[in-house]
């Protein structure tokens, strides 16, 4: 390993084996883990930028066994580095990426993906031991998951969400009841499917997670389906570029007000990207959508050309993951990305879900929490 100070002290040059990392003073001073700038117990900052001065350069660098060690000036601080924690912390090399693009850890599917959907039995994940950690893996990875053997009892999927966070309360409550009883005179009856979409669009911002909990299940048909809207939006975008960035500049306009005293309205994109061009939500929503006003008039008929197209991609039985949820089994869903629907259904029996909503912060703190225990033991 070798670094050395470049450009009149203001930056850091790593190289480690085939790779070099560059890091500006400034950053190097405002990243340091000491106990003067970090809280030992919860590594929060002790310090704000204004405590640093703001021609802060490196005066010198050493290594040795213990790390990195960069000298400040004007304090004349020393502080230890890790490498390993400089690599992974490098950056500037995200230069170039193509608009659209994904983060490493989630993975795109299509109905490939019906015979490898994560399941886990409810009471192992309660043990919160392995089966826990490779569950929730998965589900960030692929936005949805299953779990299976719970208990056939009002409120239970309370529990799921007990895993990872907390209930998100809304204007449906704490949970909300999704019941049908199919016409048992009129055999001739089908019931409607529902095209696939996310949750409360309306709502600034969504709820990031949402729970199916079946509890009876006798009518014939009514399967779930999910899809996954990333690779909805990127199939889009590889068949038409024009039709992605049609969608993803401009917004739509969601509403639901069908109830006293409420109100819901949001301005968002159907595909929404970070500024850097990273994909980081879907909303589509055919019965939410309000009259769309944020698209130049030259490019209205381009827009809805681009949400038909959209619609028919979701609509793809190869873009789609069917099952069938049996009392005590549940589902879980990452309403930013991915959306859900039911199959028509007919004859006579019930349907019975109970539903409600989390944040997804706390599935991916959880995640991130069990992988740094997992990367402490291995260390």
């Amino acid at each position: 390993m070798d670094a050395r100070i470049d450009d009149d002290g203001r930056v850091l040059t790593l190289t480690t084996g085939d790779a070099t990392h560059r890091f500006h003073a400034i950053w190097l001073r405002d990243n340091a883990q000491d106990d003067e700038t970090r809280a030992p117990g919860n590594g929060q900052r002790l310090i704000s930028l204004r405590d640093i001065p703001a021609d802060t350069r490196i005066t010198d660098v050493s290594v040795d066994g213990r790390g990195v060690t960069v000298t400040f000036a004007p304090e004349g601080k020393d502080v230890l580095f890790d490498p390993g924690w400089l690599s992974r912390h490098a950056y500037g090399s995200g230069a170039g990426r193509p608009r659209g693009w994904i983060a490493d850890d989630l993975t795109c599917w299509d109905a490939g993906l019906q015979d490898d959907v994560p399941v886990a039995p409810l009471d192992e994940l309660e043990t919160r031991g392995p089966a826990l950690k490779d569950w929730i893996e998965q589900v960030a990875a692929y936005g949805f998951g299953k779990i299976s053997g719970g208990p056939v009892a009002e409120g239970a999927l309370f529990r799921v969400v007990d895993l990872f966070g907390y209930v998100r309360e809304t204007n449906y409550g704490r949970l909300f009841e999704v019941r049908t009883e199919v016409n048992p005179t009129n055999l001739a009856f089908t019931g409607l499917g529902l095209q696939a979409h996310t949750d409360n669009p309306y709502r600034d911002p969504v709820p990031t997670i949402q729970v199916l909990y079946c509890l009876e299940s006798s009518a014939a048909g009514g399967e779930n389906m999910v899809v996954d809207g990333f690779a909805a939006a990127l199939r889009l975008k590889d068949e038409t570029p024009d039709f992605f960035d049609v969608l993803a500049n401009h917004c739509a306009r969601f509403e639901y007000a069908g109830e006293d005293g409420v109100c819901l309205t949001s301005r968002r994109p159907l595909i929404e990207l970070a500024p850097d061009g990273e994909l980081i939500g879907v909303r589509f929503n055919n019965r939410s959508l309000a009259a769309v006003t944020d698209v130049p008039f030259d490019r209205m008929e381009t827009w809805y050309a681009a949400y038909r197209r959209l619609g028919e991609i979701i609509d793809d039985p190869a873009m789609e993951v069917t099952f069938r949820l049996e009392p005590g089994e549940a589902f879980i869903v990452d309403n930013t990305r991915v959306l859900h629907a039911r199959k028509a259904y007919s004859g006579t029996g019930t349907r019975w879900l109970q539903g409600c909503y989390a944040d997804k912060d706390g599935l991916r703190s959880l995640r991130d929490a069990m992988r740094r225990q997992s990367q402490e033991a291995a260390e």
